[in-house]
């Protein structure tokens, strides 16, 4: 099925909902008008359309390879990496200085959509070096930042986050890989990583892994643990690479999905030590990788929407195509393609209320990002901030979670063709499920906007969150047609369950953990679903006001905002009660009793 790029919706959701004309007013971001926005967006589309999307398929069928401590690649991936990196579009969020175009996360999120819809295996080789590169920029000293930055904006390079090994799973503090200092400036590092994504290939001339490690007199527990600088080659004088380094994978894992992406399992001195250079300060390892899981977090909770968005649009393609049935109103007497059928068009209208929903949370979480960072005024860029960060673990946990829903109705529309490989549905939600687990799993992310986002400020945040959704629900109350009726009565119910959901975390969360953690992940979905009705409800008013300009899609959002709040943002309710009343049966078993 051939990828189309949506860049109707995408330019709404960035015009309409997240902002971008003010985004474009800020500081440093003054050539980022909308029509750069939307002249760059089309450049986007073109590449991953002709170059990048084509090869999906490909990389499933005929996945990356390992053999004698050398990844090959999926055929065609080499290829569109050059154009990649020769492109600009590692760079586009990336600054000036360093050889990038300096433009907002808004734009660069929309860029990655696309990239992460046209092809997920191939996305991640980017999205690993996004973070690397945040991590230096933050953390790296001058001549870090000229040696490796430079390189790695290009495409020329590529950047790992090591932090997993086989006894440390999400459990930092168990990490034992040993950095070893020489007495010039540089470490000697010891150890085994695994789920090293990008670990090795053969797209780019250098890879510059980024590793957690402990040094001989750290402390035990996550504050003995810091981050180092462990290229594949070694960098000559020049900027050059140099002599290969000390680092080899000595697999490659097999895989549910995302199969043309190799996973690896890298061995740091095997052969006297794998040289590195600390980033920052010692023992502060643990706070700069945070940097980068928070980049990628940000950027999987994208993969959500991406593999979401190519889902819908292959089932529709099928059901624009595949006859069965008469219709069920009698309005024929022969059989008509099953998008004509109600139930199809049910589970079509939930894949892209939850696509739509997710995307534009996340659209509107980038602007505040930006925002953030280049605000001329301290205290909006701090409540931007605040803003940005709750929201991440529920980009992150919800848009993943949902992408499982969305892909496994992208099987069910096909029928039993869904189930066979050769139409490639399958390969949408094979891929889809390594989402909600890596980068922090579903769980984890719960935990953060538990802990971190509602807990440690007893609730502020998530408060003046709903206060902003209850002006949205005033303005959709001047609406008397039943649609935006709908809509404001089922946000006004999830707004108000999510009050009282957040009320009974801050108030429970130290008295009663085990109560509020059985609810965490329930919460984190509640938060997902009312953003997303939120979000919704103001395209809704959007599109209202622009509907004469092109009724066809104005009223298609109109119509996708109400059922979202018809058929999913209805179960707010239920997931209140679960998370302040169904703890104890949760807790009720003993280990035993399993």
């Amino acid at each position: 099925m051939t990828y189309r790029a949506p860049l109707k919706d995408m330019l709404f959701v960035m015009n309409e909902l997240a902002g971008l004309e003010a985004v474009s007013q800020l500081p440093g971001f003054e050539e980022a008008t909308p029509e750069t926005a939307e002249a760059v967006l089309e450049e986007a589309a073109k590449f991953n359309e002709q170059v990048v999307a084509p090869l999906n398929r490909a990389g499933d069928l005929d996945p990356s390879s390992w053999k004698d401590g050398v990844v090959t690649t999926t055929p065609g991936f080499k290829d569109a990496f050059r154009q990649f990196g020769e492109g600009g579009w590692q760079g586009v969020l990336h600054p000036q200085e360093f050889g990038g175009q300096g433009l907002p996360k808004l734009i660069a999120t929309a860029c990655n959509e696309m990239l992460n819809t046209a092809n997920l295996s191939f996305a991640l080789c980017p999205l690993l070096t996004d973070g690397a590169i945040e991590a230096l920029l933050t953390a790296g000293t001058d001549e870090q930042k000229a040696t490796f930055l430079p390189k790695l904006i290009s495409g020329e390079w590529t950047g790992t986050m090591n932090l997993t090994e086989p006894q440390a799973g999400s459990d930092l503090a168990a990490v034992r890989t040993r950095a070893e200092p020489q007495g010039d400036g540089t470490f000697k590092l010891f150890g085994t990583k695994i789920f090293i994504t990008y670990g090795e290939h053969d797209m780019a001339k250098n890879i510059v892994h980024l590793v957690l490690a402990r040094t001989p007199s750290a402390p035990e527990g996550v504050k003995g643990i810091s981050l180092f600088i462990v290229p594949k080659f070694l960098v000559n004088a020049d900027g050059t690479p140099g002599e290969r380094n000390d680092v080899y994978c000595v697999s490659i894992e097999h895989k549910l999905g995302i199969k043309a992406s190799p996973t690896a399992v890298l061995q740091f001195g095997d052969h006297g030590g794998a040289i590195g250079t600390l980033v920052g300060e010692e023992n502060r390892g643990l706070e700069y990788m945070f940097i980068m899981m928070n980049s990628a977090r940000f950027s999987v909770g994208m993969q959500g929407v991406a593999v979401s968005e190519r889902a819908y649009q292959q089932a529709v393609a099928y059901a624009r195509e595949r006859v069965q049935s008469r219709p069920v109103d009698g309005s024929a007497r022969e059989a008509v393609t099953i998008i004509h059928h109600p139930d199809v068009k049910r589970m079509l209208m939930t894949m892209r209320a939850l696509t739509e929903g997710a995307r534009a949370v996340a659209y509107v979480a980038a602007a505040a990002s930006d925002a953030a960072h280049q605000h001329p005024d301290e205290a909006a860029r701090q409540q931007n901030q605040a803003f940005y960060e709750f929201l991440v673990p529920v980009i992150k946990g919800w848009s993943t979670e949902l992408s499982i829903d969305v892909t496994s109705l992208g099987v069910q529309v096909h029928g039993g063709m869904g189930f066979i490989e050769e139409t490639g549905a399958a390969q949408h939600y094979r891929d889809a499920r390594i989402l909600p687990i890596y980068e922090g799993t579903t769980a984890i992310q719960a935990n953060d906007l538990v802990g971190r986002k509602t807990v440690r400020d007893g609730g502020a945040v998530a408060r003046a969150i709903c206060a902003q959704i209850a002006e949205t629900e005033a303005a959709l109350g001047q609406h008397s047609c039943a649609g935006f009726t709908a809509v404001q009565a089922q946000l006004a119910k999830g707004r108000a369950a999510l009050e009282e959901v957040v009320a009974f975390v801050a108030a429970n969360a130290k008295s009663d953990p085990n109560a509020v953690f059985a609810g965490s992940v329930p919460y984190l979905k509640l938060c997902g679903i009312v953003f997303s009705g939120w979000q919704l409800g103001r395209a809704m008013l959007a599109a209202d006001a622009k509907r004469a300009e092109d009724p066809g899609f104005y009223d298609a959002k109109i119509a996708t905002a109400h059922f979202f709040a018809e058929h999913i943002l209805s179960q707010a309710s239920a997931l209140r009660d679960a998370i302040v009343s169904g703890a104890a049966p949760v807790n009720a078993l003993t280990a035993e009793q399993f």
